[in-house]
């Protein structure tokens, strides 16, 4: 089904498909084979089409930059709207639920890549880069239009996909470069603070790290608080400033994602699936994820079922 641009976005879109990005995406194109996010053999690195549009529907990314060579994608993160389409990269720092429309249809799909972010990696850019003294929370997830820079070294990552010997000796020079220029851009500061390790931005990315490692246990915010060296009421305060969520209310979506992926893409019981991702009453799981969906767990497992076969 298509989705089409909302009209007060198509003229945006397009004067922004500079003929640089109309490169690119004749570039990708070739290399994507099926919707949705598929591997290459770069690991971090996924290549992301569409070839229809999709309404408004929970999701989370983890940590990555999206980067968007052709159509367009909104996203709803709280009160905030974040376009990212043609020409742009997403910059998502710490994995936080959001809603997600796309706008693509068969003749001009969605193509894009995703490139996970390497801490290692990233911490090693950071240490050589100037320090700077900014003690402003940025934002843990935004958009970023690309500059020519930018445009280059995704341009050279798409090459090195298209050939597996130049992916096998330089593909993480590839990805480096990409990190390195987002780490230079309007947005760096996200990026910068995720391996600062002082500063609350870090304390909360280090408390969803250990969430999305341990989502399936039973939690409180007391424990993840001490946990990341910080007094209640202070986590609470800024876990909610910066995901838009109280955590236990991310812990709860969080939960929701993983158990739809268990019912949608492996098949799983709907008891099952609550279970295995921490729920301990089915019924409540139910509730829970026909509110946040707007469709049962046994509906979205039996579209999925035949295809999960």
């Amino acid at each position: 089904m298509t989705h089409p641009l909302p009209s007060h976005l198509t003229a945006v879109g397009a004067s922004a498909e500079s003929a640089s990005e109309t490169r690119l995406a004749a570039r990708l194109a070739p290399l994507t084979t099926r919707d949705g996010f598929t591997s290459t053999t770069l690991p971090g690195v996924q290549l992301i089409a569409s070839h229809c549009g999709h309404p408004r529907t929970p999701l989370m990314y983890e940590p990555s930059l999206v980067i968007i060579v052709q159509g367009n994608k909104t996203g709803y993160l709280g009160e905030r709207i974040i376009h990212y389409g043609a020409g742009h990269y997403l910059i998502q720092a710490m994995p936080l639920p959001f809603e997600c429309e796309t706008h693509a249809s068969d003749t001009k799909p969605l193509l894009g890549l995703s490139v996970s972010l390497d801490m290692a990696m990233l911490s090693d850019l950071v240490a050589r880069l100037p320090s700077t003294t900014s003690t402003r929370m940025p934002a843990p997830m935004a958009a970023v239009s690309m500059d020519a820079d930018m445009e280059e070294n995704v341009s050279r990552l798409i090459d090195c996909l298209a050939d597996p010997d130049q992916a096998a000796a330089l593909g993480d020079g590839r990805i480096r470069e990409v990190l390195f220029t987002a780490l230079r851009g309007p947005q760096g500061a996200s990026l910068r603070q995720l391996v600062a390790y002082h500063g609350q931005y870090s304390r909360i990315a280090e408390a969803l790290t250990f969430l999305h490692r341990h989502y399936t246990q039973t939690l409180n915010v007391d424990a993840l608080a001490q946990r990341v060296n910080m007094s209640a009421s202070h986590f609470h305060h800024h876990f909610k400033r910066t995901t838009q969520l109280a955590p236990m209310q991310y812990l709860k979506r969080l939960r929701l994602l993983k158990a739809r992926a268990l019912l949608t893409q492996q098949g799983h019981q709907v008891a099952q699936a609550a279970t295995q991702v921490g729920y301990q009453s089915a019924s409540q799981f139910s509730r829970d994820y026909k509110r946040y969906f707007g469709r049962s767990p046994l509906e979205d497992r039996q579209r999925a079922t035949p295809a999960a076969s």
